[in-house]
């Protein structure tokens, strides 16, 4: 009699998970218009406080589906793109944090591989080669993942543990670009840039190689995914002091509309404040 109870009572329960799940799944597929309509958002106060309240949702769906993929990767995007977009350059400690929650969570399902799990510890060598059981399916868990980490590096570059981090990342991000090199809007391309651009020429920086990924990166989006003019000023300008090239990229997003790129609208509004941001502070930066 007891087993009966406890079968019945295991049968109701793990229904319930599954029907959580199916529930979540299904709400899921509307969230997809969700980003869409996010991403055509032109005022950035009211998209600041749309992503924000996101964020606590889809964390709170993964709770209850923490193996669904699509899930994970819309929650590791929304909290990128909120520490991209809205707090590294005011508040950069904060941004790490969003980006390691990112990363941790993309982190989850790629470890589902072990290959990739052991090789993350272990040499580079081992780790480039656990990446070619990664295909161009995964493309857009990797990418949110690696881009994440790669927020934290650039904001954390004090920290050593950042350094030792990088060439990690450097081969994720250069499987993407294998694989799909114009995944959103080519920004593999803006990653290995910003790289060859930020690094020393000590530790192996290269500031030419930096301008071969942006022009790249332009050549594929045609010029209209505003964000690469400032990283190539950010990363390429200013560290060869070209003061003209400098301007002239900034400007360029600043006189261009941003319906340019239809559907993306709020990242082009994204670039134009951090254009903003980059000319005001010219003076100290140069």
């Amino acid at each position: 009699m007891y087993k009966y109870i406890w079968l019945v009572l295991t049968a109701l329960f793990l229904s319930s998970c599954s029907m959580n799940k199916l529930v979540i799944r299904q709400s899921s597929r509307l969230l997809d218009y969700g980003v869409l309509a996010l991403y055509e958002e032109t005022d950035l106060k009211l998209a600041e406080q749309a992503l924000a309240s996101n964020i606590i949702l889809l964390e709170g769906m993964v709770k209850g589906d923490p193996c669904n993929t699509k899930l994970i990767v819309l929650t590791a995007q929304a909290l990128a793109g909120y520490a991209l977009g809205f707090a590294e350059d005011a508040t950069p400690e904060r941004a790490k944090v969003f980006y390691l929650r990112a990363r941790d969570l993309g982190m989850t399902i790629l470890k589902e591989n072990a290959d990739f799990s052991r090789a993350l510890d272990g040499p580079l060598e081992d780790l480039q080669k656990a990446m070619y059981e990664f295909g161009k399916k995964d493309v857009p868990l990797l990418f949110w993942t690696g881009f994440s980490w790669a927020g934290w590096i650039n904001l954390s570059l004090n920290d050593p543990q950042s350094f030792a981090d990088l060439p990690k990342v450097q081969i994720i991000m250069q499987r993407i670009l294998d694989l799909d090199e114009s995944y959103f809007h080519g920004a593999t391309h803006l990653f290995f840039g910003s790289v060859w651009g930020m690094k020393p020429k000590i530790l192996g920086g290269d500031p030419e190689k930096a301008k071969e990924y942006f022009e790249k990166n332009l050549k594929l989006t045609e010029g209209k995914f505003l964000l690469t003019y400032v990283y190539y000023a950010k990363y390429y300008a200013l560290k060869t002091l070209d003061e003209d090239f400098f301007d002239q990229l900034l400007n360029k997003v600043l006189s261009t509309p941003v319906d340019i790129l239809p559907g993306y609208q709020l990242l082009n509004m994204i670039a134009r404040e951090k254009a903003k941001d980059l000319l005001n502070k010219k003076e100290e930066l140069f």
